[in-house]
C-alpha cells in the first residue's frame, strides 16, 4: 500500500513537473521587442511641390494626358511636401541610376539607424544573435546582410537572412522568420532592418499603371531590436501575441496584380494593375478569418455566431425580396475594437487606408495614425507599419496592457497582420515624429500640387502647353 502511495506520488511530482516544463519553455519563446529606430532622411532630400515638379518636367516621354493623370494622382494621394526622396532623384539622375545609387541610399540608412538603436539599447554587435534584413528591389553581393556584418563586425557564428522580392509586406515576414528561431533557442538577440530602395526603381516612362507608383512610394525605412530573453522582459515595449500570413500566390490575378517589370519600351518600373484592390480584399478577407478567433475575446465570437444563425434561418425570405444580394456590404460582421485598441494599418495609399477603415468600421481616430504617416512620410514600404506604430506613441496613445493590431499588404499577393501586447507605457522617447507631432493632425490634408499646377486641365493642346520658369 505504501509503496502505491509513494508510486502515485512520484507519478504526480512528475506530471508536475513536466507541466511545469512545457510553461517554463514558453517563457523562453517569447517575442519582444526592445526598441526601434526609424530611419529620418536628411531634410535636402525632401520630395516638395517645386521638386516633384521639376522632377516631371525632366521626363520627356510624359505627354499633356499624363501630366493631367499625375496632377489628379497626387493630389488624391494623400501624400505632402516633407516626404523624402533619394539623393540621384534630387539631383536630377533618376533616369540613369547607378549600382553605388543604390548602394549608398541603403548604407546611409543602415549607418545611421542601426548605430543610433544599439547606442540607445546599450547592445552592442557582438551580442545580436540573428539578423534579418529586407529591400525588395535591390539585391547585390556581397549581400545587404554581409555590409551590415562587416560594418558592425558582428560574429562569425550570426544567423543571416537577406529577403527579397517580398514586397510592402516584409517586415511581417521578417518577423515571422525571428519568431520561429525563438521558439527553437533560447536567450537570442535579433535585429531586424526593413527598408526599400528606391535609386534604381524610379520609373522613367509613360505607362500610367507604372508611374502611379512614382507618387506614392517614399525613402524610409526602420531597425528593430527583439529578444527572447526573459530577464529583458522588463525592459520590453512589446510582446508579440500572433502572427498570420496569407499568400495567394497560386491565383493568377493576384499573383500578377503588382510587379517589377519592364514597360514596352524596356524601361523599368513597379507595375500596379487595376485588378489591385479586389486581390488585397480578397487576401484580406481570408487573413481575417484567420486571424479573428487568436484576437477576439469569446463574447464578440458568440455573438457573431448569434448573428449568422439568425441571417441564415431568415435567408430563405430575404432572398425572395431581394435582387440577388448586389447591395452586400463590405464591412465586417465582427467587432474588432472589442479585442484590439490600436490599428496600425499599412499605407499603401489613400484608398488602401479607406478601405481597411470601412471593411473593419474604423473611425477617424483609429485610422489618423495611418493618414498622417501616409502625409509626412509617404509610403516607406515594409518599413510603413512602424512609422505608423511611431506616430502614436508620440501622441502616446500606446499604454500597458493595449493591444495593437497590424496589417500589410505586399506583391505575391499578400497580406500579413500581427497583434502586439503593450509591456509599459510608452511616451518621452526619442522618435522621428517628435519635432513635428504638435502640428498634426493639420487642418487639412491638401496638398498644394493643384494650386501650383491646376492650370495644366485648362490646357487643351500639347503644343500650348509651357512650364513655368521655376522648373526649369
Amino acid at each position: 500500500m505504501e509503496f502505491l502511495i509513494l508510486l502515485y506520488g512520484a507519478t504526480t511530482l512528475y506530471l508536475c513537473f513536466l507541466i511545469w516544463k512545457v510553461f517554463d519553455q514558453r517563457r523562453d519563446q517569447e517575442c519582444y521587442i526592445l526598441e526601434y529606430q526609424l530611419y529620418k532622411p536628411r531634410d535636402e532630400s525632401k520630395l516638395g511641390t517645386e521638386c516633384c515638379g521639376r522632377i516631371i518636367e525632366r521626363n520627356k516621354h510624359l505627354g499633356l494626358n499624363e501630366y493631367k493623370f499625375l496632377l489628379k494622382a497626387i493630389v488624391n494621394s494623400g501624400i505632402g511636401e516633407e516626404t523624402y526622396a533619394p539623393s540621384n532623384i534630387i539631383e536630377g539622375r533618376e533616369a540613369t541610376p547607378t549600382l553605388n545609387d543604390g548602394v549608398t541610399e541603403m548604407e546611409g540608412f543602415f549607418h545611421d539607424s542601426i548605430a543610433k538603436l544599439l547606442a540607445r539599447s546599450d547592445i552592442s554587435p557582438s551580442q545580436i544573435d540573428v539578423l534579418v534584413v529586407n529591400v525588395s528591389m535591390f539585391s547585390i553581393a556581397p549581400s545587404l546582410t554581409s555590409r551590415i556584418i562587416n560594418h558592425y563586425k558582428m560574429r562569425e557564428d550570426i544567423k543571416a537572412y537577406n529577403l527579397t522580392g517580398m514586397g510592402c509586406s516584409a517586415s511581417l515576414i521578417s518577423l515571422d522568420i525571428i519568431r520561429n528561431v525563438f521558439k527553437s533557442q533560447k536567450n537570442k538577440f535579433a535585429l531586424l532592418v526593413t527598408s526599400e530602395s528606391l535609386s534604381p526603381n524610379w520609373y522613367n516612362g509613360n505607362d500610367r499603371s507604372m508611374i502611379l507608383a512614382n507618387c506614392l512610394f517614399r525613402s524610409g525605412g526602420c531597425v528593430i531590436l527583439l529578444t527572447n530573453k526573459r530577464s529583458f522582459k522588463h525592459r520590453a515595449m512589446l510582446r508579440l501575441k500572433c502572427l498570420v500570413r496569407t499568400h495567394h500566390g497560386a491565383r493568377e490575378d493576384a499573383y500578377s496584380c503588382c510587379s517589377q517589370k519592364e514597360d514596352e519600351e524596356g524601361r523599368l518600373g513597379f507595375y500596379l494593375a487595376k485588378n489591385l484592390p479586389k486581390a488585397a480584399t480578397r487576401a484580406f478577407v481570408d487573413n481575417l478569418r484567420v486571424l479573428s478567433p487568436k484576437v477576439l475575446p469569446t463574447r464578440e465570437l458568440l455573438r457573431f455566431m448569434v448573428v449568422f444563425l439568425i441571417k441564415k434561418l431568415r435567408q430563405p425570405s430575404s432572398l425572395k425580396s431581394s435582387s440577388g444580394g448586389s447591395n452586400k456590404s463590405n464591412k465586417s460582421p465582427l467587432n474588432f475594437k472589442t479585442g484590439i485598441e490600436h490599428f496600425c494599418l499599412h499605407t499603401g495609399g489613400k484608398a488602401v487606408i479607406d478601405g481597411i477603415g470601412m471593411s473593419l468600421d474604423l473611425c477617424e481616430y483609429d485610422l489618423e495614425p495611418a493618414r498622417m504617416t501616409l502625409h509626412r512620410f509617404g509610403n516607406t514600404s515594409a518599413s510603413s507599419l512602424w512609422y505608423v506604430l511611431g506616430y502614436m506613441e508620440a501622441k502616446k496613445r500606446l499604454m500597458k496592457g493595449d493591444r495593437v493590431l497590424m496589417i500589410s499588404f505586399g506583391a505575391g499577393f499578400k497580406c500579413n497582420s500581427c497583434l502586439w501586447e503593450v509591456m509599459k507605457d510608452l511616451r518621452d522617447r526619442p522618435n522621428v515624429w517628435n519635432e513635428c507631432i504638435d502640428d498634426y493632425p493639420p487642418e487639412s490634408l491638401a496638398n498644394p500640387f493643384m494650386e501650383k499646377f491646376g492650370w495644366i486641365n485648362d490646357v487643351q493642346e500639347a503644343s500650348n502647353l509651357k512650364f513655368p520658369a521655376f522648373l526649369k
